[in-house]
């Protein structure tokens, strides 16, 4: 599947896109999802990258701080950036428990507000991977990143529980934007280097597996999705009044959940690392 140009999105679709995709990270509980479900993966991402003391680091969709609390935890300068000035302040609250002191800053993967070549390592842990529109986010990870520098990524492959889950999902969903690409190519190494391109060097790609143990069965990994993911509310929202597609929707993701679940009660949620050297 091809890119998209950047210059191809129109000024208003982007502000359109701004306001919904907002208004579904904030439906839910996306830090209990963090907390509860994936609270190693932003550490792992921040190790693979060797974020130390005194490197300038931004967080691209940082949500509440998954990977930027570990990140300044490890003496680097933090920017933890986000489109959610509510998941933002979820992430104060939980660096501030921590002991951790970093800068959150609201702001769009597809336009954030640094300077060229301002940060030492840019990185996102399940984060830029939700920017429809991936040309213009890989583009910016890239500008915002000095030359040397490292770029850093986490994204839910197609394949994997969570990819699947997406795909679950897309008949019962709203239509995505023009132009929009699935958050889940983010998680195959050809689509990332695509994105980058020359921009560039030294690229690491591994697929790893996330051990969950959440979950009793499908039905509760279902319920728990219900309530707090913002993708999941917002394509049940979408269903409206129709409970047989409801019912029918409810059925399969917890048919999902159970085949995934494993006999010692786990689950392996697959991902794909990138680490590579800005050119």
């Amino acid at each position: 599947m091809s890119v998209t140009d950047p210059r191809t999105v129109p000024a208003d679709l982007l502000e359109t896109v701004r306001t919904k995709h907002r208004a579904v990270w904030e439906s839910g509980d996306y830090p209990a999802v963090a907390d509860q479900v994936i609270p190693s993966l932003g550490a792992v991402l921040v190790e693979a990258c060797d974020v130390g003391p005194g490197d300038r680091v931004l967080d691209v969709g940082a949500g509440s701080g998954n990977a930027s609390i570990p990140a300044a935890l490890a003496g680097a300068d933090v920017v933890a950036s986000d489109l959610s000035p509510e998941l933002l302040e979820a992430g104060r609250r939980r660096a501030e428990a921590t002991g951790a002191t970093l800068r959150w800053e609201p702001a769009d993967a597809h336009a954030l507000p640094f300077d060229d070549g301002a940060f030492d390592v840019t990185l996102s842990c399940v984060g830029v991977m939700f920017a429809p529109f991936h040309q213009l986010a890989a583009t910016e990870l890239a500008r915002v990143t000095r030359p040397g520098g490292t770029i850093g990524n986490v994204a839910w492959t197609p394949d994997g529980f969570i990819g699947q889950m997406f795909a679950t999902l897309k008949p019962y969903a709203p239509p995505p934007p023009p132009g929009a690409l699935p958050p889940p190519l983010w998680g195959t190494e050809e689509h990332v280097l695509a994105l980058f391109g020359d921009r560039v060097t030294d690229v690491r790609a591994e697929v790893h597996g996330l051990v969950v143990d959440r979950f009793s069965d499908g039905a509760a990994f279902r319920d728990f999705f219900k309530a707090t993911y913002g993708p999941t509310i917002a394509t049940y929202r979408h269903l409206g009044d129709d409970d047989a597609r409801a019912a029918e929707l409810d059925d399969t993701l917890a048919a999902l959940g159970d085949r995934h679940l494993r006999d010692d009660g786990t689950m392996v949620w697959d991902y794909l690392l990138v680490r590579a050297t800005r050119a």
